[in-house]
């Protein structure tokens, strides 16, 4: 029987896994899993009544709701597949008859009572000045740029000066002025506020200290102040700066990383979120004492945005799929997105503990445990370390774990150090020893659930995509004792020197941002490079590559590959050629998750 159409490689060298026939079944289905539509980026109009958004489903197109609710309506149908992670936000024009967004590297425009969209202009992340006028970023010569550009005369005019990293813009009140973070090209650990004229052209920074990051400028409605959120206090508080006398205070106290700070139209409160510890709630803040108020409690809420008195946001946790939600100003919520199938709400969901476990050098790590239905037998186990590495995971569904636990896998999802979600100092603790000190962490969340009384500390695998991968394959590599029997990699680094090299513009930056540059910190590029070791690796590896992928080459896993084939390894390879870095679409989804269950089934149950 031929493979499908979306597998390119499939080379396996030694035993090769096979299906378990006695290997329990999962009430779960990968189909389900892969059809569930994720909605995000989205836009309120200007009058308030209707929200445009991006929602995965076959592709990431934008659709439309009304604020009441009601049948979402398709605005286009051009848009390939996204990572949501990496998508952004559409923008209404300031007279609610038109909408720009990003596709393909470029900006586009659509009208809103229907009509084919335009291609305007090479650039991103749009923003409307005017009817007629969008500040955009522009990436050229490894820089992103601003830049104006009128939907008359769609010639890119740019703003920022050249040289000089921008992102995020927001246009004040007036159309006069904007706000953006600017990056110096010398401290890759700091981000500052600039403020630009658009009348005169006078560019200024506004905020800003050595190695600290100032991030998500939002100017109050009567243009007379801004506020931001800076780790300045060790924890992303917001602050608030008078834009006449240039005065800055610190607004919020206490922890947890604020974000997503948004004014409300009486200039006296603003809506936000707020993470700690893998949860993120729904908050407004009061100006201009700061007192911060929980609005609804995570799971995980993002991009909060007003609607009159009503908040739009994303919510999501452990047994809920990502919806597009309206909270009243009494607290109740409406769901605007449409549900999940039926197989994926009537599912047996299992819920999780919170677990902390220490690391060798004392280090105190957080996560997630599933844990399968009681067995007479002690369980198979899987450590999940999330990608990123800036990043956590959280009380978010996830249809997968959720497979793997109904099978009766005990799940561990861990914040290793460098996650967020704990403060500056634990953020920055993985900088300069990458596959080092993270990968002791992975390495003691097997020594954790080994001493757990049902779990079998023999038969627990690591299993991880993009960081996450590269965080297996070092526990796999630097581990004398052997601690997981299989390892899974989902397009992760295995040298981070020549993925350095190999990888696009983001990756890069923040490899240097925790690691300095290859010339730099030679020794620790060489410590954290798995590839190099790969004579240490004892038990087998299922390995699996996006052909299109540009965060993390392909070339990443095909090096891997090579060296396992030479030193006479087990493992088995996956590439698919429609698949960048994820997989979006359903069939390669569903394809890699079938070969991870028939691979862990057959060496662990």
């Amino acid at each position: 029987m031929s493979e499908p159409k979306w597998v390119g490689t499939d080379e396996v060298n030694g035993l090769p896994s096979m299906d378990r026939p006695d290997a329990p079944k999962s009430r779960w289905s990968f189909e389900a899993i892969a059809a569930v539509e994720r909605p995000h980026d989205f836009a309120v109009s200007p009058d308030g009544s209707t929200i445009v958004f991006i929602l995965d489903r076959e592709g990431s197109d934008l659709w439309t709701v009304d604020m009441t609710g009601g049948v979402p309506r398709r605005v286009t149908t051009h848009r390939h597949p996204t990572a949501y992670w990496e998508d952004t936000t559409p923008a209404w024009s300031p007279d609610g008859k038109t909408v720009a967004y990003a596709h393909e590297g470029a900006v586009w425009t659509v009208p809103m009572v229907g009509g084919l969209p335009v291609k305007l202009a090479e650039g991103d992340s749009p923003v409307w000045v005017d009817d007629d006028t969008l500040v955009i970023t522009v990436d050229r010569d490894q820089v992103t740029r601003l830049a104006t550009v009128k939907v008359s005369d769609p010639w890119p005019v740019a703003l920022t000066p050249k040289g000089q990293e921008a992102s995020d813009p927001r246009i004040s009140p007036d159309g006069k002025a904007l706000a953006y973070v600017g990056y110096p090209s010398d401290d890759r650990n700091a981000s500052q506020i600039w403020w630009l004229d658009l009348i005169t052209g006078e560019n200024r920074r506004v905020t800003g200290e050595p190695g600290m990051h100032d991030l998500g400028p939002s100017i109050s409605p009567d243009g007379s102040a801004m506020v931001f959120t800076s780790e300045r206090s060790g924890w992303y508080q917001a602050h608030l700066i008078d834009l006449g006398s240039g005065v800055e205070h610190q607004l919020t106290k206490g922890e947890g990383d604020l974000t997503g700070l948004r004014w409300h139209s009486d200039g006296t409160r603003l809506v936000a979120t707020r993470t700690f510890r893998g949860r993120t709630d729904l908050v407004t803040i009061t100006i201009p004492d700061g007192g911060v108020s929980t609005i609804a409690s995570g799971g995980t809420w993002s991009s909060p945005e007003w609607a009159n008195d009503s908040i739009i946001a994303v919510f999501e946790d452990h047994q809920t799929p990502a919806q597009l939600v309206r909270v009243g100003p009494d607290g109740t919520r409406l769901a605007l997105s449409g549900p999940p199938p039926l197989q994926v709400t009537s599912a047996p969901y299992a819920s999780f503990e919170e677990v902390e476990y220490a690391a060798p050098d004392g280090m105190l790590i957080h996560g997630f445990l599933f844990r399968p239905a009681p067995s007479a037998a002690p369980a198979p186990a899987v450590v999940y370390p999330h990608g990123g590495p800036t990043d956590a995971y959280t009380d978010a569904w996830d249809g997968h774990a959720q497979y793997f636990v109904d099978k009766g896998y005990a799940w561990l999802a861990i914040n290793f150090r460098g996650s967020t979600g704990y403060g500056r100092q634990f953020e920055r603790a993985n900088h300069g020893v990458w596959g080092v000190a993270d990968t002791a962490d992975c390495l003691a969340a097997a020594e954790f659930l080994g001493g757990l009384d049902w779990v079998d500390g023999s038969r627990i695998a690591i299993f991880g995509a993009s960081y996450g991968s590269y965080m297996a394959l070092a526990s796999m590599t630097y581990d004398p004792k052997y601690r997981f029997a299989c390892g899974v990699l989902k397009y992760g680094d295995s040298d981070i020197g020549t993925s350095w090299a190999q990888g696009d513009r983001g990756g890069r930056e923040d490899l240097e941002r925790m690691m300095g540059s290859p010339s730099e910190s030679r020794d620790a590029y060489r410590a954290g490079s798995p590839l190099a070791d790969v004579d240490m690796i004892q038990r087998p590896l299922l390995i699996a590559h996006g052909e299109r992928d540009e965060r993390v080459h392909p070339d990443q896993s095909a090096q891997l590959v090579a060296e396992l084939k030479r030193l006479d390894k087990q493992f088995e390879y996956l590439t698919y050629p429609t698949e960048g870095h994820g997989l979006l679409r359903a069939g390669p989804q569903v394809h890699f998750y079938r070969r991870l269950e028939r691979f862990l089934d057959w060496h662990l149950m």
